[in-house]
């Protein structure tokens, strides 16, 4: 009981010294600094927190982590598609696919807000926690990582969090302000060079554990990443599945155009009557490449551009995408 009592108040002690920022984030809150990263808020890092502390992986768990608005929620679609396959593709029913009723981030527990909820017949867990604050006991587990070219990633977060904002009557943070706070790295879960960098570097040297993903190289072949991605989480397709078009079928149901389309997410909201409380429709808007076009100057192409080489400089690692 003691030994508890001293955790808290180190814990305490940890939480009063951690810098605040107002930062490019949700609903206005103001980011805070806990090991080398910008969380979203204080609540999330104390949570962060508990689950390094206590949070106990299973061998079979497998975490399907990324930086937000890099692919996250098709990832999460096609992973929970792949490992649930028998009920969500197979029964062929609305009732029994729950892309009909909830969205796909709620078909899994996210580690640093709701890992408590987890269902124990469902090995996925997500996270957007970066490499270096993951648990001890996830060392053993496999990890899928998705990233995305940064100038995409900030216009998908960019408009996210407008969106967000003008649902809740506020005003939007300027195109160039918010520009300018994630090329400083002063965005939730950021700087997002050095979120990738860590599970890039991890992948490298556990490329057995860690399988490395890029958005843009999935949306370009989907059935041949969607039979990676069920092959590494130890949910390979079987040769009379791939004859019965199971891989196509998946690829078409959590497909950009398939999820936006559910009523559910075109009427139906996350995390109901909480603070986090947000439209499902919120999480649909582009997903295509290079969308940045439409939106950034070339100058800031440019510069960012600019912060991605030096930033990668000697890890082997292109972020850039080019049109082949």
């Amino acid at each position: 009981m003691e030994s508890k009592r001293n955790q808290i108040c180190n814990d305490e002690d940890i939480l009063s010294t951690l810098e605040k920022r107002a930062g490019l984030n949700l609903f206005n809150h103001d980011l805070v600094e806990y090991q080398g990263f910008w969380y979203p808020d204080m609540a999330v890092v104390t949570r962060t927190l508990s689950a390094q502390r206590q949070f106990q992986a299973q061998s079979s768990d497998v975490f399907l982590c990324s930086a937000p608005k890099t692919g996250t929620t098709w990832l999460k679609a096609l992973s929970f598609a792949i490992v649930s396959r028998t009920t969500v593709v197979d029964d062929g029913s609305t009732a029994a696919n729950p892309f009909h009723s909830k969205l796909p981030h709620g078909c899994l527990p996210l580690l640093e807000i709701s890992v408590t909820n987890r269902d124990p017949n469902n090995p996925l867990i997500a996270t957007h926690l970066p490499f270096s604050s993951l648990p001890e006991s996830v060392s053993g587990c496999r990890i899928v990582y998705v990233c995305r070219d940064p100038k995409d990633t900030f216009v998908s977060m960019y408009h996210f969090l407008a969106k967000l904002a003008t649902s809740r009557n506020m005003e939007p943070v300027h195109l160039d302000k918010a520009f300018e706070l994630f090329c400083n790295g002063e965005s939730f879960y950021g700087p997002y060079w050095d979120h990738v960098l860590g599970y890039w570097n991890a992948s490298l040297e556990q490329p057995d554990r860690i399988l490395f993903l890029k958005y843009e190289e999935m949306m370009e072949d989907a059935c041949f990443y969607t039979k990676k991605l069920a092959e590494f989480m130890g949910y390979g397709f079987t040769l009379e599945e791939e004859k019965k078009g199971m891989v196509e079928k998946i690829v078409e149901m959590c497909s950009f155009e398939n999820l936006r389309n559910l009523e559910v997410n075109k009427d139906g909201k996350v995390g109901k009557n909480g603070p986090w409380e947000m439209k499902n429709n919120l999480f649909f808007r582009e997903g295509r490449i290079r969308d940045w076009e439409n939106h950034l100057t070339p100058d800031m192409a440019k510069h960012m551009d600019f912060i991605t080489h030096s930033k990668l400089s000697g890890s082997d690692l292109n972020l850039l995408y080019h049109k082949k």
